[in-house]
């Protein structure tokens, strides 16, 4: 019997699917003998004393959260998310190049600095790169500071915003596509496949409206055996580009093959969506924080 704590922020969990996630995770833990105990951010100090932490709070190397994985990955506590992935997927730049290294596929992607945000320099990014061009915030998530531009001024305009935040911004070439596809990788193997779909008049699955609405699609599961394995293979290199964790692997398909998007540490898990074609994925991630898979 072990002791596992779910680390989690009151503020983060506001649909009751993610609520429904974390109590079937914890029904399964306790099935197969562990204790299972939430701790908040007041509660980190009892860190050392459980035998794995799990994660389901916003990841930022600024938040609580990536205190609670260092506090842990200290005190030799098996934690997801380690303090490594958070560091390298809570900045885009860190992210892309770590895949650009590691020669895994993705769509052409530029790093921009304040010289290069006039008229001029917009005008050739929109003819070697495309029209629209998608500009990424290297501190965003949820679909947040990642915004189409299509003409100059709009790309000089979006890009100054950006840079507010960071000292690079992101410019990538714009896939159109009707769904982004998610690959949940554990320890390298994955975990899960699902579609997210893309709302209709909308470009991207997440969209962040007046009033802190948001406007999102359906989810939709896929058996791990009926997914495409060039799409397996190239979520599992962009994984392995950034280390052994936990990862939710977002990919576009195109002519040939399977282009990445993004790597998201602290994937996404809602009950009914993440776990539609895979509710063993609670019993893996368990036996992951318990040290009895995934340690080769």
């Amino acid at each position: 019997m072990g002791r596992i704590g779910i680390f989690i922020e009151r503020y983060t969990i506001t649909r009751s699917e993610e609520m429904g996630a974390l109590m079937r995770y914890s029904q399964v833990a306790r099935r197969l003998g562990h204790q299972v105990d939430y701790i908040f951010r007041p509660d980190m100090y009892k860190i050392p004393q459980y035998d794995a932490i799990y994660i389901r709070a916003h990841t930022d190397p600024l938040n609580s959260s990536y205190i609670a994985a260092r506090t842990a990955q200290l005190n030799g506590v098996r934690v997801i998310d380690d303090p490594d992935s958070i560091y390298i997927c809570c900045d885009k730049v860190n992210m892309y190049q770590h895949l650009k290294n590691a020669g895994v596929s993705m769509p052409e992607t530029l790093f921009l600095e304040q010289r290069d945000l006039n008229l001029e320099r917009g005008a050739e990014l929109f003819h070697t790169l495309s029209n629209p061009l998608v500009l990424k915030a290297p501190n965003s998530s949820f679909s947040m500071y990642v915004e189409r531009v299509q003409t100059p001024k709009e790309y000089v305009r979006v890009g100054n915003r950006f840079l507010r935040r960071a000292d690079r911004i992101v410019a990538q070439r714009f896939i159109r596509s009707e769904f982004d596809l998610r690959v949940g990788v554990l320890a390298g193997e994955p975990l899960y496949v699902c579609q997210y779909l893309i709302p209709k008049k909308r470009w991207k699955i997440l969209t962040h409206i007046e009033n802190g609405r948001i406007i999102c699609g359906p989810v939709k599961g896929v058996e791990l055996d009926q997914a495409d394995p060039r799409l397996l293979d190239t979520a599992l290199q962009a994984a392995k580009a950034i280390g052994n964790g936990f990862y939710g692997i977002d990919l576009k398909q195109v002519d040939d093959g399977f282009v990445v998007i993004e790597v998201n540490d602290n994937p996404t898990i809602n009950a009914g969506e993440e776990d539609q074609k895979a509710p063993h994925l609670y019993e893996r991630i368990t036996r992951y924080l318990m040290g009895e898979w995934g340690l080769s």
